[in-house]
C-alpha cells in the first residue's frame, strides 16, 4: 500500500510539472497545449486503471489533488476526468490512430471534441465532423446544428447527372457540394405551402438558408431575370460557388418531382450559360429542390441531360398547420406555467 502511496505521488508530481508546463506555454497555443495534456493524461488514467490496485476512488482523489494544486483551472472535475478518459479511449480504438489525427484533434476546442464524441453515431462520421470543423471554423453551435440535422448522411448523396457533363474532378466536387435531403428546420410554414411562400421564408432567413446550402456558396438574388428571344423568364434563386466557381440556379417545387421539372431547369441553366457566365466560371449547375422523388424517375429524368443538374428534397421539420399553431402555447406560455407549479410545490 505505501508503494502503491508513494507511486501515486510520484505520477501526481509529474503531472504538476506537466500542468506547468503548459501554463507557460499558454500565450501562445492554450487550447492546443491542453487538450494535448488530455490526451496524455487520458493515456495515464486508462493504464493505471488497469491495475486493480486502482480502485472506484481513484478519479475522485486524483480530481481534489490538481483541483487542490489548481484551484484557478478548470476541467478538473470528477466528470471531466471521467470525460478525458472516454475521449482517449474512444479514439485509441480505431486501428487508423495516428499522431496526425491527435494533432487534428487537440486542434479543436474541448467542447467541440466532446460533441462529437457523444453525437456521432461511428467513428467515421467522428473523423468526418472533425475534418470539416478544422476546415470550415465551424463553432460548437453550428458543429452540433450539423450533427443533429444529419450533415454526413446527406452529404454528396443528391441524384445528379454529374459524372456524364463535368470533367473530373469538377463532377466529385459537385457531387459532394450537394445533400439530400434539405433539412429547412428554421422555415414554420403550413402543411400547404407555396413555392413562393417558400422562397420568401428561405430569403428571409438567408444565412441560415446558406448554412444548411454548405460553405461556398454566395446568394446572387431571387426571381433573376433572363432574358431569351422575346421572353423574360425568372430564376427562384441563383447563387456562386467560390470553391466550384459557377453559378448554381435553384428552382423550388413543393409537389413531387415530375420528369418537366428536369427540362424546365436545363433551359434555366442554359440561360444562365450563355448570359451571365464569363471566362474562367465554370459550368453553370441546376439544383432542383422539391418535396418528394421518384429516384428511379429522377434518375431517368437526368439520363440524356447534357447540363449538369441534380436533384434533391427538402424537410420542413417544424411545419404546422395554421389551425394547430394558434392552439398551441408559446414558449413564455410554457415557461410561465412552469414557475406556477414551482411556486405551488414551495408553497
Amino acid at each position: 500500500m505505501t508503494e502503491q502511496l508513494s507511486d501515486y505521488r510520484q505520477w501526481l508530481a509529474s503531472i504538476k510539472a506537466r500542468l506547468r508546463s503548459v501554463q507557460i506555454k499558454a500565450a501562445v497555443a492554450v487550447q492546443t497545449e491542453l487538450l494535448q495534456f488530455y490526451w496524455d493524461l487520458g493515456s495515464d488514467i486508462v493504464k493505471r486503471q488497469k491495475s486493480s490496485t486502482w480502485g472506484d476512488g481513484f478519479l475522485k482523489q486524483l480530481s481534489q489533488d490538481l483541483m487542490a494544486e489548481f484551484p484557478d483551472m478548470k476541467g478538473f472535475s470528477r466528470r471531466n476526468l471521467e470525460l478525458v478518459r472516454q475521449w482517449y479511449v474512444f479514439w485509441t480504438s480505431l486501428e487508423s490512430i495516428t499522431k496526425q489525427l491527435v494533432s487534428q484533434l487537440c486542434s479543436i476546442p474541448w467542447g467541440h471534441n466532446l460533441a462529437i464524441m457523444s453525437k456521432a453515431e461511428t467513428p467515421d462520421e467522428a473523423l468526418y465532423y472533425v475534418r470539416n470543423t478544422l476546415e470550415y471554423g465551424w463553432s460548437r453551435n453550428v458543429l452540433v446544428h450539423q450533427i443533429e440535422s444529419g450533415l454526413y448522411q446527406r452529404e454528396g448523396k443528391a441524384i445528379t447527372n454529374f459524372q456524364t457533363t463535368l470533367p473530373v474532378p469538377q463532377s466529385d466536387l459537385a457531387q459532394q457540394v450537394l445533400k439530400d435531403p434539405y433539412v429547412f428546420d428554421f422555415l414554420a410554414l403550413t402543411k400547404e405551402h407555396t413555392e413562393r411562400e417558400l422562397e420568401n421564408g428561405l430569403v428571409q432567413h438567408v444565412t441560415k438558408f446558406l448554412l444548411e446550402l454548405g460553405s461556398g456558396f454566395a446568394y446572387m438574388g431571387r426571381q433573376v431575370p433572363v432574358l431569351v428571344g422575346e421572353r423574360e423568364f425568372l430564376l427562384d434563386l441563383l447563387f456562386y460557388h467560390a470553391r466550384l466557381h459557377c453559378y448554381l440556379v435553384i428552382e423550388l417545387k413543393v409537389g413531387d418531382f415530375e420528369p418537366a421539372h428536369a427540362g424546365q431547369l436545363n433551359f434555366y441553366v442554359k440561360a444562365v450559360d450563355e448570359q451571365l457566365r464569363k471566362e474562367g466560371d465554370q459550368p453553370t449547375i441546376g439544383l432542383l429542390l422539391c418535396k418528394s422523388k421518384d429516384k428511379l424517375v429522377a434518375e431517368y429524368a437526368l439520363s440524356d441531360i447534357a447540363k449538369p443538374l441534380g436533384i434533391s428534397e427538402y424537410q420542413l421539420t417544424r411545419s404546422l398547420p395554421e389551425s394547430f399553431k394558434s392552439s398551441l402555447p408559446s414558449i413564455e406560455d410554457i415557461e410561465a406555467e412552469i414557475g406556477m407549479l414551482s411556486s405551488k410545490r414551495e408553497s
